[in-house]
């Protein structure tokens, strides 16, 4: 029952953080983002000042667009274009196929060519300044070649070819063509960072496009009416063959009606298969009672008189009860009369004619079946080779049907062809000198106003955003990287341990005296933690009283000494209590105590050197046992038979002894005296002492079998836990103190 009360007081404080759970994860990042505002807040300045640097820095780009009006309708000359192949009804597809052809690299190049864009400053790289310039100047000065001078200077020396083709695929990239809904309207854009080349540049492209149309339209229509005359002999050639081809088809078989022929063989194919599927269930009935009876037949003939197809048979079934009578007649008088008697001889002799009569059936059953099965086999082959035959026969009528109506589609497919060519051929003549230009321009372009990127606000805004959200996931980056605790729950939750109490994080100026702190009424929070551990130690051992407690924590400066003098100053109001350091190597308490630093101690006491008497000291109604003198062997001395015999006539003259020990990860002394004591009470530093330190040093004081019976959390502090998220309450909140009393 020792750690009975401490559990179910921790589980009643878990109780309300089950309620609302996702809102307070939510609050708990905003929190933790919010306390980090500052740092969030000078990233995202920095990154917003750089940015803006960056997009003044900028070029800006002039965008000049010409409004053109493209036909779909009047894009062919006939209704029927054999050359572009394209679909009447499809007017987004033969949108997006003019987009395309305005983008194209031959009209791209006319146009250069027709502005000379090559020498242009913005596509001129012979006008444009290198970075690494002057490297290059200062080699040549010196006498390098050019071969390693150039390429300090954009590169070798481009031949024109080579720059007509660059300037060109620069200048396709600037190019854009937007439809306008589903009208026939698009907006054709060039981006430039002049803004009269620009201008120009869409109005020289508007026009290239629409003189390149009125050009394949007029060639269309002269080429498609030599192609469709050429391709017109072609098919009236092609048709008669194909007459022909399916009249001497017709002639060579013999056809006169296919399809009469067919349905009466498919009626006479139909009742066969109806037939063989009788037969075949017919058989299969009959297979499966011969094997029964083949399979039951290798145990004899008592086997088969009780197969199913055997007794189902009313003979047998007879002759089975007139044998069942004469062995029922033969087992009651063999109770009566021994074997010679004449009355068992006549039930013997009648039980052997019952069962050769019995055996004599059940042979004649099993021939029938045997003969039925034989029987069926044969039906179903006959009735097989009638099936096969009758559906050649089909098969035979259904490849020559087939062949006919593939000559007849032959003949009608160029018969269509041949009338369609001839129809397209007549309006192609009459509509040969017709203007097929499609195009127009509906709006030339202007010399554009003003820039359109860089978008310089939207820029500046969208990098403040990005800044914020970037400081944001730092801070909560950093929150997930503090591997410590942050509430009672995590403390419970990773240890496994109940958690006696925790004790507030005190102002620095109100460190100072942390050893007389309980007695000073000016610091309600802390006394009141103090005495909420007083009463969990007083409960966790209620039953039987733990005498001997160890206090200790992972490593130095995590409070353990502060929690073992105010916790025996707590006790010390209820009882007599003895408070032991047994820190020998880096003793404090003497220290916090003002006491000398040689003063005899527990050393001096385990070494007989010193009586008890000479090394204890009484402090605020507390008796003190200092470290005593600095000793070269401490593990020894408390392993000593000395320190626990000594220990042991301690507990005879005080009810309560605390012992400060030393850090579970700094040496092995604490795991010694956790082997003498009722209670171990551990340490934990918030937000101070790593989740898996602590795990360790727990799970070494329990591999040792130490009675770990509460953590106490120190140096919490309360305000700030509470604006992050994280919950200290049910130790100190529950008590009605503010957060602002001291």
């Amino acid at each position: 029952m020792d750690n009975n009360l401490p559990v179910l007081a921790s589980s009643t404080r878990l109780a309300p953080r089950e309620q609302g759970d996702d809102n307070i994860e939510l609050l708990k990042l905003w929190r933790t983002v919010w306390n980090r505002r500052v740092g969030v807040l000078a990233l995202t300045g920095v990154i917003t000042l750089v940015t803006i640097v960056a997009v003044y820095s900028m070029t800006p780009v002039y965008r000049a667009a010409s409004t053109l009006l493209i036909d779909e309708k009047g894009a062919k000359a006939v209704t029927f274009d054999p050359v572009s192949g394209g679909s009447d009804n499809n007017a987004t597809q033969y949108m997006e196929t003019q987009a395309e052809l305005i983008q194209s690299r031959s009209l791209a190049e006319t146009v250069v060519k027709e502005l000379d864009l090559t020498s242009a400053p913005e596509f001129d790289d012979r006008q444009q300044s290198h970075p690494l310039a002057f490297i290059g100047n200062a080699l040549a000065a010196v006498g390098f070649p050019e071969s390693v001078t150039s390429r300090f200077n954009g590169g070798k020396e481009q031949s024109e070819e080579m720059r007509l083709a660059r300037v060109t695929q620069e200048f396709m990239k600037s190019i854009s063509v937007e439809p306008q809904g589903k009208s026939q309207l698009a907006l054709l854009q060039v981006d430039l960072e002049d803004p009269r080349l620009a201008m120009l540049a869409a109005n020289a492209l508007a026009k290239a496009f629409i003189e390149s149309q009125q050009e394949t339209a007029m060639g269309t229509s002269t080429n498609a009416t030599k192609w469709m005359n050429t391709r017109l002999v072609e098919l009236g050639e092609k048709l008669k063959d194909s007459e022909a081809r399916l009249q001497a088809y017709r002639e060579s078989e013999n056809l006169v009606d296919v399809q009469g022929v067919g349905t009466i063989s498919a009626s006479q194919l139909s009742l066969t298969s109806e037939r063989m599927i009788d037969a075949r269930r017919q058989r299969a009935e009959a297979e499966s009672q011969y094997r029964q009876v083949q399979n039951q037949g290798r145990g004899g003939w008592q086997g088969l008189a009780s197969e199913p197809a055997v007794l189902a048979d009313p003979l047998i079934q007879q002759f089975k009860s007139q044998q069942a009578l004469a062995q029922a007649k033969v087992d009651q008088l063999s109770g009566r009369y021994g074997p010679e008697h004449p009355n068992m001889i006549a039930a013997r002799t009648e039980l052997s004619a019952a069962s050769a009569a019995l055996k004599s059936q059940v042979e004649q059953v099993v021939a029938g079946i045997q003969r039925n099965y034989q029987l069926a086999v044969a039906n179903e082959r006959s009735l097989q080779a009638s099936f096969e035959l009758n559906k050649n026969q089909i098969q035979d009528i259904s490849r020559k049907e087939f062949r006919v109506q593939e000559l007849q589609r032959e003949v009608e497919s160029n018969r269509t062809l041949y009338d369609t060519f001839m129809t397209r051929i007549k309006e192609t003549a009459a509509t040969a000198d017709i203007d097929s230009a499609n195009t127009r321009i509906i709006d030339p372009a202007v010399m554009p106003a003003a820039p359109i990127k860089p978008k310089k606000t939207l820029i500046i805004a969208i990098a403040a955003f990005m800044g914020l959200l970037i400081g944001a996931a730092l801070a909560l980056l950093l929150e997930a990287l503090n591997n410590t605790f942050k509430s009672v729950e995590q403390v419970e939750e990773h240890l496994n341990i109940p958690v006696m109490g925790i004790l507030p994080l005190m102002k620095r100026g109100e460190r100072k005296d942390l050893a007389r702190m309980f007695h000073n009424g000016k610091y309600n929070r802390f006394n009141e933690s103090i005495r909420t551990i007083r009463t969990n130690v007083l409960l966790s051992g209620y039953e039987k009283p733990h005498q001997v407690i160890v206090v200790t924590s992972s490593v130095p400066g995590e409070g353990k000494s502060t929690v073992s003098i105010n916790l025996a100053q707590a006790l010390g109001q209820m009882e007599r209590v003895l408070l032991i350091d047994a820190d020998l190597r880096r003793p404090s308490l003497g220290k916090q105590f003002g006491l000398p630093a040689n003063r005899l101690g527990l050393s001096n006491l385990i070494a007989g050197t010193a009586t008890f008497e000479e090394c204890l000291v009484t402090i605020d109604g507390v008796d003190v046992l200092c470290a005593g003198t600095a000793a070269d062997n401490p593990l020894e001395l408390l392993s000593s038979p000395r320190f626990a015999k000594a220990l042991e006539l301690l507990k005879s003259k005080y009810p309560r002894i605390i012992i400060d020990s030393s850090p579970t990860q700094a040496v092995s002394d604490s795991k010694v005296l956790a082997t003498l004591a009722e209670s171990v009470i551990y340490v934990v530093k918030a937000a101070s002492t790593s989740i898996p330190l602590a795990e360790k040093g727990v799970a070494q004081l329990l591999q040792h079998k130490a009675p770990v019976r509460g953590i106490v959390i120190n140096q919490v502090n309360i305000d700030k836990s509470a604006q992050y998220g994280h919950r200290f309450d049910g130790f100190y909140d529950y008590h009605g103190y503010s957060k602002t009393t001291s």
